[in-house]
């Protein structure tokens, strides 16, 4: 990394997550790093005190906005597992197996809730208020019961809205248990409701990118030659836990930073080496997803040249994510500054290879995408990475990856971008 020695112990001043980890990696006692540094570290202290979650009566009109758009959809009530939309709309986490465990909106009425019996207790725990839950037994039908709620809704005809993730297995023996039904997708509906942010959401989320940020500072310093990928992911995670947050930082070096999403083959640390790093958190569910690329040592004039050219294409797209405007010409903004610096075109490489970025939320990888063809207009509330990707095959990459959301005014980033190669952070 280029990073001069003053510059060096101003990093240092805040990594005491990544002290012992990176002492370990060197096989020195804490502070015997081989070029003395200043006073020891202070411990990154957590950052997590005082989240406020999202409320319930936020859920609530979430579930209200959900039965308008079934409504305006055709659709009659949507079912939902164990992920995502559920903990959305209801606050619950469960986590997947091969017993149904299910919940069902319907149109009008009660919401109603599908669990093993074993798990019965559990499950009255984690729902909210006294709700209709009905529970079946091992040698009992899941999509029998939840064929029946449906009726018991006065459901015998209608749309049935499918969440993208349901299994197929649960769709199927519902489709089997209820055949006067006609299903089709619940995207109107979830994807309607959880594009738009509200404000209690991009808390969480300017918090997850916060603490992202704070973890790359403690990580950073602990690079050195010969280092693996995994020893300073256990870096990276150990910062995590001294800001409060469960969360990861990946690392991948020289040639494999060409790979946009890292290579299988082992290969340690040396100097002059590109890094390129890609992490994130949660908090409340929400997540950050951001990367930054350095240098390990003095960069080259191209590694330089490149860094720079994918600052501008980053800064291309922010500049171009506005209300009204097509998610695609963000794409296009980012891509037009690398072709015309003689890459591409298009996604061919050298050059960039996929999409400028993606939407993010409770899920890392959402909708909607900055991709050509995707003529949604862009609209306040909106979140998305924004991480233009220069691949030089066989050489190295370089990707710079920040957050942004859409407001009244333009985007705006949930973190500072990189300022440059050799200050990764601000």
């Amino acid at each position: 990394m280029n990073l001069n020695r003053r510059n060096f112990l101003k990093w240092s001043a805040g990594a005491a997550a990544a002290a012992c980890a990176a002492a370990a990696c060197k096989n020195e006692a804490p502070g015997a790093a081989a070029e003395k540094r200043a006073a020891p570290a202070a411990a990154p202290k957590p950052m997590t005190a005082g989240i406020v979650p999202i409320s319930e009566e936020e859920r609530a009109a979430r579930v209200e906005k959900a039965r308008r758009l079934m409504a305006g959809n055709g659709l009659e009530a949507i079912l939902l597992e164990g992920g995502s939309s559920m903990f959305y709309f209801t606050g619950v986490t469960w986590g997947l197996s091969e017993r149904t465990f299910a919940w069902i909106l319907p149109a009008k009425g009660d919401p109603a809730w599908i669990s093993p019996k074993f798990e019965e207790d559990r499950a009255r725990e984690l729902v909210r208020g006294n709700p209709d839950l009905r529970t079946w037994e091992e040698d009992e039908s899941p999509s029998k019961l939840i064929a029946g709620i449906l009726k018991d809704r006065g459901i015998r005809t209608g749309k049935i809205g499918i969440e993208e993730r349901l299994r197929f297995f649960i769709y199927d023996g519902v489709r089997r248990e209820a055949p006067a039904l006609h299903y089709a997708s619940a995207d109107p509906v979830t994807i309607g409701c959880r594009v738009i942010k509200s404000p209690a959401e991009i808390a969480l989320m300017k918090l997850a990118n916060d603490i992202t940020i704070e973890a790359y500072k403690a990580s950073i310093p602990a690079f050195k030659e010969g280092m693996t990928r995994a020893q300073f992911s256990e870096v990276a995670s150990a910062a995590f836990r001294a800001l409060g947050a469960s969360g990861s930082i990946g690392a991948n070096f020289g040639e494999a930073t060409s790979f946009p999403h890292g290579s299988i083959k082992p290969r340690n640390l040396r100097e002059g080496d590109v890094i390129l790093m890609d992490g994130g958190t949660n908090i409340d569910g929400y997540r950050s997803d951001i990367s930054r690329t350095i240098v390990f040592g003095k960069p080259t004039e191209r590694q330089l040249k490149i860094w720079n050219l994918e600052k501008e294409a980053q800064a291309a797209a922010f500049k171009a994510a506005k209300p009204g405007v097509p998610c695609e010409d963000v794409d296009a903004a980012a891509r037009q500054v690398i072709t015309d610096a003689g890459f591409g075109p298009d996604y061919k490489v050298p050059g960039l290879p996929h999409r400028t970025g993606h939407g993010i939320g409770l899920d890392g990888h959402e909708w909607i995408n900055l991709v050509r063809g995707n003529k949604t207009p862009m609209q306040p509330g909106m979140c998305f990475t924004n991480e233009p990707m220069i691949v030089i095959p066989g050489e190295f990459g370089v990707r710079l990856e920040d957050d942004m959301y859409i407001t009244a005014d333009g985007a705006k980033f949930f973190s500072q971008p990189s300022p440059s190669i050799d200050r990764p952070c601000v």
